[in-house]
């Protein structure tokens, strides 16, 4: 049986407890370390001097580049479009693990490791490898996976997806490692501040004032460009309003953002293109069923219809329940009733 894998090693805990993992599981550990953001040459060296200590060889990619143009080009157009996107979505299928499992393919290796807290193993009632949530629901990273295709997922290890995060965190320290009391990344890894300046500093463009409305065209003052300001926001407006209003909605074509007391923050209904299975595949015909849908990453996962469209390519989601502050270019991912991920696609109205 081949046991050779690739083990992803970012200079974090998780990763590291994951390396040891699967030297424990009897694996012929590589550690591979893709740098990807300007700055990260220091993980990469807390990569290296884990590997020295576990013994494993231990290579590095510089993948910055293509990080470059694909991930942070993609953010920015995106946000200057009036989406919210998730980087990390786009990321793992094209440049975090995607690259990593053609790395292990072209090598012959049987897999490729991440310390994503999640799970993946074969399923009967799938009849194929799925991912499902973690033991851990506060640390569950599924939802961002819903990109990667089903030949990708049959390539996936997650030793993490059982544990809880303070379980990892002892194992590291138990171990002596660096990385034992490192803070968790919180954010956008190519980001530091505000996402409105980064975009205009990556596209050379400057987004100009315009006005703040209400539904029905009332002018409540001036907004410092329209990508400031995202789905549900209230906070950092800048105006002083009798009562609470949030950001509804964008009008680029007029350059207004559109705000709303919170009840008209709510609906029951979604559409969502960009649409991917992986648990099962597009067959050509349309698709009605139930599943949990989380539309974004820290909300609960709510009971919807789904009803996928296979000439458009698009997903409606009617839910049982209004969901507040659906927001564009976010992920709507679905689950099953055993929280086996199912697919996704990105928001669009």
């Amino acid at each position: 049986m081949n046991k050779k894998i690739i083990a992803a090693l970012s200079g974090g805990v998780d990763s590291a407890v994951t390396a040891l993992l699967l030297q424990n599981e009897g694996y012929d550990v590589s550690g591979v370390t893709l740098i990807m953001c300007p700055g990260t040459e220091k993980e990469a060296d807390d990569a290296r001097v884990l590997c020295e200590k576990l013994g494993l060889p231990h290579t590095i990619r510089d993948c910055r580049e293509e990080f470059k143009n694909s991930i942070m080009r993609g953010f920015a157009e995106s946000y200057a479009k009036g989406d919210t996107p998730n980087p990390c979505v786009e990321c793992n299928p094209k440049i975090k693990l995607g690259m990593l499992i053609n790395m292990a393919k072209d090598a012959g290796f049987c897999g490729v490791a991440t310390g994503h807290y999640a799970n993946c193993k074969y399923s009967e009632k799938y009849g194929r490898k799925v991912i499902s949530q973690a033991s851990d629901p506060k640390k569950d990273q599924s939802y961002v996976l819903w990109k990667l295709s089903p030949s990708q997922v049959e390539y996936l290890v997650f030793p993490l997806g059982t544990y809880q995060k303070d379980e990892t965190r002892t194992i590291a320290h138990e171990h002596g490692f660096s990385s034992a009391g490192k803070k968790d990344s919180q954010d956008i890894c190519f980001i530091n501040g505000d996402y409105a300046d980064f975009v205009e500093d990556f596209l050379g463009t400057r987004f100009a004032p315009g006005e703040f409305v209400t539904e029905d065209g009332k002018v409540l003052g001036t907004h410092k460009g329209i990508i400031r300001y995202t789905t549900g926001q209230r906070k950092g407006l800048g105006l002083s309003l009798p009562a609470p209003l949030y950001v509804k909605s964008k009008d680029f074509a007029d350059n207004r953002v559109i705000l709303c007391p919170e009840d008209g923050l709510y609906t029951t209904t979604v559409t969502v293109r960009d649409v991917n299975f992986q648990a099962f595949d597009k067959t050509g015909a349309d698709m009605n069923f139930k599943a949990f849908v989380k539309l974004r990453y820290s909300a609960r996962a709510a009971y919807a219809d789904v009803f996928y469209n296979a000439q458009n390519d698009k997903l409606d989601l009617t839910f049982d329940e209004p969901q507040r502050a659906a927001t564009p270019g976010q992920s709507a991912v679905l689950y099953d009733e055993d929280g086996v991920l199912l697919g996704g696609g990105i928001i669009c109205g």
